[in-house]
């Protein structure tokens, strides 16, 4: 049975998109059979490996929405291992067409529950909000990551997001967990990361990641070619940081073993 990681933060330009592509290749390329699901109305995780949201008539939306099988829109990457689920723009009408619907923050898990023995890992890249399709991927979750990057108003919003899970895990997935605090955008060069790097550890201590995802350039160039980083440039210090991550994340699941040797950079 897979596990099911949402990727959120309702503050947008922390890197959930760029952290949802390339986990899930990272996962991917260490040979566990891992899925994308773009729930975000901009399509960027479908834009950012490689698919044309504007092409895509068979999407989560259809799945959620018109009952359509998750199996009959599911494509396959150019990376073996990676699969999406992927969005266009009427994922948009879905935040409306939901509110009257019973078992609304349940129809993605119902989605989900179809295929879910299918995969190692389900990665959710949820929109900049708090609306109802995220809580649809925190409902159908094991647990979240939540992308902080690291500048000035990194914990801005952080405290709204954590209390939305507390009302998740009481009220709709008792479940749900978070897998931990990622921090994004380090760059070495400045003081001010340094500073929010210790500033996120005291106050969350255990829930942060040890591995933090340093600002590269790589990163930003490869979804305009449609590539994960790892596709793009496997030696770009943003590919190592998400291929560690991964590491990171099988190794608290018991999956595999962090060691000196197979961990770079």
């Amino acid at each position: 049975m897979g596990k099911v990681i949402s990727i959120a933060n309702q503050k947008g330009g922390v890197g959930k998109t760029t952290t949802a592509i390339n986990l899930a290749a990272g996962l991917a390329v260490l040979e566990h059979k891992t899925l994308i699901i773009d729930a975000d109305p901009q399509a960027n995780s479908t834009s950012g490996i490689g698919f044309d949201p504007k092409n895509i008539t068979n999407g989560i939306y259809e799945c959620i929405m018109d009952g359509m099988e998750p199996k009959d829109a599911i494509v396959q990457t150019e990376t073996p291992h990676l699969f999406l689920l992927p969005a266009n723009i009427d994922l948009v009408g879905a935040e409306i067409e939901l509110v009257n619907m019973p078992q609304r923050e349940f129809m993605l898990k119902n989605t989900i529950d179809k295929i879910k023995a299918d995969y190692d890992f389900i990665i959710i890249d949820c929109s900049p909000s708090l609306g109802l399709i995220t809580i649809n991927a925190l409902t159908a979750s094991d647990s979240v990551i939540v992308p902080v990057q690291c500048e000035y108003f990194a914990l801005e919003g952080l405290g709204k997001l954590l209390n939305t899970i507390k009302i998740v895990q009481s009220r709709l997935n008792t479940s749900l967990d978070i897998e931990g605090i990622l921090l994004t955008m380090y760059d070495s060069r400045l003081r001010l990361s340094k500073q929010v790097v210790k500033e996120v550890k005291t106050h969350f201590q255990k829930m942060v990641f040890k591995t933090i995802i340093n600002r590269n350039t790589q990163l930003g160039e490869a979804p305009s070619f449609g590539e994960t980083a790892i596709m793009h440039d496997a030696s770009s210090t943003g590919a190592v940081n998400y291929l560690n991550l991964a590491r990171e994340i099988l190794q608290k699941n018991n999956m595999t073993s962090l060691t000196a040797k197979n961990k770079k950079g």
